[in-house]
């Protein structure tokens, strides 16, 4: 069947409807990192004040409430990735963004894994957070290659996966909160390029 290539414009909600958006996301962020991205739904939309199926009209499914839930912190990493591109240590700039990814991935038990899972189905919601962070890691990394820092075979699926790991390693491991920053130096042994003191 032949598509149109206009785009309809999204209607603005009802204001109903978006203060039930709003409750739904509120108690979401509450119930994920209370209990983890696999908290119950029904829960969060009885919490919020409505039905499951309000919850799934807004939300079709468990990523895509992820994804929503995800946004605020997915725009905070872009931005900083923008900043970290133009400083002078490309090397320190990527490690410094794989860092913060770790430590946004530690802010709700079950992420790490679900962008795992997820890291290469363009057709689950949590890709509009999966997309993003390649493309902008993907200039990170350029950089730290350009300056010899980091191995000219090192991908950044392969980093996002590691970076994901990491923080999964280390939400199983809550009693030692060091963890994922030692996993972080001591995989960085393994990326370093011929140049890696140039930073």
């Amino acid at each position: 069947m032949a598509m149109s290539t206009a785009q309809t414009p999204a209607r603005p909600m009802r204001a109903d409807a978006r203060r039930n958006y709003d409750r739904l996301l509120s108690e979401a962020r509450t119930a994920f990192a209370e209990h983890g991205t696999d908290a119950s739904l029904e829960d969060i939309a009885r919490h919020a004040g409505v039905g499951i199926g309000t919850l799934y009209r807004h939300f079709p499914n468990r990523h895509a409430l992820m994804n929503a839930v995800f946004q605020e912190a997915l725009t905070t990493l872009i931005t900083r990735s923008r900043e970290l591109a133009g400083a002078e240590q490309p090397c320190g700039s990527l490690v410094e963004w794989l860092g913060a990814i770790i430590t946004h991935a530690g802010e709700y038990r079950g992420i790490a894994q679900a962008l795992i899972s997820t890291s290469r189905d363009e057709t689950s919601a949590l890709s509009q957070c999966n997309v993003p962070l390649r493309e902008a890691g993907a200039v990170l990394l350029a950089r730290a290659q350009a300056s010899g820092a980091v191995r000219a075979d090192v991908s950044i699926d392969d980093l996002m996966q590691l970076t994901n790991a990491i923080a999964l390693a280390a939400e199983q491991s809550p009693d030692d909160p060091e963890l994922a920053g030692r996993l972080l130096m001591l995989t960085l042994q393994g990326l370093k390029g011929p140049n890696a003191a140039a930073g």
